[in-house]
């Protein structure tokens, strides 16, 4: 259960950052992809809506699907923003933070399962 509303807390909080701060999110958005405002948009939606549904028993496990395609969905911004961190605003986070997050996508995927499977 604390796992669960450690994972709702972060999603949502992130979530909401995405509306308050969207400039930042808008520049790490890889230019292949179009319509960065849009883009960030919609992930603060999905992310909002993942980490609260994560606390409604019965959306758990949709929300834990959804939170997982949607980690998917924007790894290559944040492979982006390793690869070009002067994107990254005012050198917000450190270069060598940006590399170690990588490795925790499959983590943070793992651990939103469980919260999502959990029976508690």
């Amino acid at each position: 259960m604390p796992l669960r509303l450690l994972a709702a807390a972060l999603f949502c909080t992130t979530g909401v950052d995405h509306f308050v701060n969207a400039g930042f999110f808008e520049k790490i958005v890889p230019p292949i992809f179009p319509d960065p405002k849009l883009l960030v948009a919609v992930s603060g939606i999905c992310e909002i809506a993942g980490g609260l549904g994560l606390l409604v028993r019965p959306l758990r496990r949709s929300a834990g699907w959804g939170l997982i395609a949607l980690l998917v969905a924007v790894f290559p911004a944040n492979v982006y923003m390793a690869i070009y961190p002067d994107q990254v605003p005012h050198g917000a986070i450190p270069v060598w933070a940006l590399w170690l997050r990588l490795p925790f996508q499959p983590v943070i995927m793992v651990w939103i399962w469980f919260a999502a499977l959990s029976k508690d």
